[in-house]
């Protein structure tokens, strides 16, 4: 783990291209848990925004207000949001039609004030992500932090 860690965090500095290194950070933690749809998005004062993502394809909302969706809960609460049954959530907004599992957690700007950006996991099962998932992914999150502080 520590060293796909270090990949992320070389691969969020390197400098280039931002949603080439969204992409491959988004590639790179979708193979560590074998999870179906990885994004990485930007968060500002109003919106969220794709920036990369690996999976079957694009997701159907790339920006939208962040108050809405999960990614809204988990930008409100600084904290991971993971829904076991996206079916019984009002709060989901649709990305794809055959997910049922969801993980947002959010990337905190450093001395853990605003939220700068999230990584999403969705999963085509039920009740797909366990503590140790989200322990991987917020560790990944942190790791990504170079893909916000250098444009």
């Amino acid at each position: 783990m520590n060293n796909v860690l270090g990949q992320i965090r070389m691969t969020a500095a390197s400098g280039g291209d931002r949603a080439i290194r969204a992409g491959r950070l988004a590639e790179m933690i979708r193979k560590l848990g074998e999870y179906r749809w990885v994004g990485v998005y930007d968060v500002d004062e109003e919106n969220v925004s794709i920036i990369g993502w690996n999976g079957p394809g694009a997701p159907e909302h790339p920006t939208f207000p962040i108050t809405k969706g999960l990614t809204g809960a988990a930008i409100g609460q600084k904290r991971a949001v993971i829904v076991g049954d996206v079916r019984n959530d009002p709060r989901y907004l649709t990305a794809f039609e055959t997910t049922l599992s969801e993980m947002i957690v959010p990337v905190l700007a450093p001395g853990g004030g605003r939220v700068i950006g999230t990584v999403d996991v969705e999963s085509e099962r039920a009740n797909a992500f366990g503590a140790s998932d989200q322990q991987m992914i917020e560790q990944c999150a942190q790791a990504s932090l170079p893909l916000w502080l250098i444009r």
